[in-house]
């Protein structure tokens, strides 16, 4: 009597193999990352406070990379104008 479940288990095994590489049963590993607020962006004349409350959405394997380069591209930009302020001075 359990050899009979062996062989379900086994041809639904086979089965849902065989459908996956058919294409009848989708598998996305990496689907596209699921948005639940607006892109963070910082105002023009940022402070630390507003540094702080920076948020970004996660995705499958951490944090969405587009948010976070945006964010520290203004970083940059901002650091880079308080840097040429200082060696003005």
């Amino acid at each position: 009597m359990i050899w009979v479940l062996f062989i379900a288990v086994g041809v639904l095994l086979v089965g849902g193999f065989a459908a996956l590489i058919v294409g009848r049963v989708g598998y996305d590993p990496l689907s596209e990352a699921t948005t639940t607020q607006a892109d963070p962006v910082l105002s023009e004349e940022f402070g630390a406070g507003e540094i702080a409350a920076v948020r970004f959405d996660t995705a499958l394997r951490g944090y969405r990379m587009d948010q976070v380069d945006a964010v520290l591209d203004q970083l940059q930009t901002r650091i880079a104008e308080l840097e040429a302020g200082d060696q003005h001075r």
